[in-house]
């Protein structure tokens, strides 16, 4: 099974380090994987990409042609990253920023990411983690074990139990979702 994902949003959000984190976790379940980053030049607030493809089987082409899911935390990265969508994919939208990802009409999780992140852990920088853990509930494309560790391993030392909330967090938004 072969899973291409699109994380999009402004700088300072914490995208990159969600795709790092999702690569990890996929060779700690013994897969292969696959990220790359871009990002525009402002430091913060300039749009923001990571792609990350997790596979059972070689890679062959180390790039996102059509990614199966693309979280949107941004309008902007809705407008910008959403062409190279299929009928297939899936799109994971931030309730706060994203009001609509032109011209898809596929299945689409509305969430409220950053919310669930302010509310849970008091601070809008866990919105990252908790839509990792709605992606990850919804793919389960690498176990709930190996995202733990590799979010441990990620995050800054103190700040362990809240990463752990928010990942619980995005994962009950899918468990939740109707």
């Amino acid at each position: 099974m072969k899973h291409e994902f699109r994380f999009s949003g402004t700088g300072g959000q914490g995208l990159i380090t969600a795709g790092i984190i999702l690569a990890e976790a996929a060779l700690l379940d013994g897969k292969l994987a696959i990220q790359s980053q871009s990002y525009g030049p402002e430091a913060r607030g300039g749009s923001s990409k990571a792609e990350v493809i997790v596979s059972d089987e070689t890679i062959h082409f180390p790039r996102v042609t059509h990614p199966n899911v693309l979280l949107v935390m941004s309008q902007e990265a809705a407008n910008k990253f959403s062409k190279d969508l299929s009928k297939e994919s899936v799109v994971v939208t931030d309730t706060l920023f994203v009001k609509e990802v032109p011209g898809f009409t596929g299945k689409r999780y509305d969430l409220p990411i950053t919310h669930t992140a302010t509310e849970t852990c008091g601070k809008v920088l866990f919105a990252n983690i908790v839509a990792l853990g709605a992606i990850v509930a919804l793919t389960k494309c690498v176990s709930e074990d190996a995202i733990v560790k590799a979010v441990l391993h990620r995050v800054p030392k103190g700040t362990e139990e809240a990463n752990k909330k928010a990942l619980k967090a995005g994962m009950d938004l899918i468990k939740n979702h109707k």
